[in-house]
């Protein structure tokens, strides 16, 4: 990654998370209730909308939704090679088990670890 090894970026975040002003989230946690989520961002922002207003923000920020619009998906900005890969491909929960070989799956295990022993981060591999 250009600013540097995904372990150092995500681990680093995660133990400045109670010291700064970082909310935290998951995909997983925005999949399985994105209504949840929208109002744990509000509580963190110390918000307060209308119920309406809550269901068009949850509406908008769909996988579906966000994946047809052009400065969400990147399409309108020369950063991916679309022809290659779309930036916003499926929004499935897990589908790397689709692409990982069961051997490529330990090595990440493993490598994941060794670089991230001392720091306990809730992933959520499945719904």
């Amino acid at each position: 990654m250009p600013w540097g090894f995904w372990y150092d970026h995500v681990k680093t975040y995660w133990q400045e998370r109670e010291q700064r002003n970082i909310l935290y989230m998951f995909y997983e946690d925005m999949k399985e209730n994105p209504r949840r989520e929208v109002e744990r961002i509000m509580r963190y922002l110390d918000l307060s909308l209308y119920d309406d207003v809550i269901s068009r923000i949850v509406e908008l920020t769909s996988f579906k939704q966000m994946k047809e619009t052009p400065m969400a998906n990147y399409s309108s900005v020369p950063v991916f090679d679309q022809s290659i890969s779309t930036y916003m491909r499926k929004g499935q929960v897990s589908d790397w088990q689709n692409h990982f070989t069961s051997e490529q799956s330990a090595e990440f295990d493993e490598d994941y670890k060794k670089k991230m022993n001392h720091v306990y981060i809730p992933f959520k591999t499945q719904l």
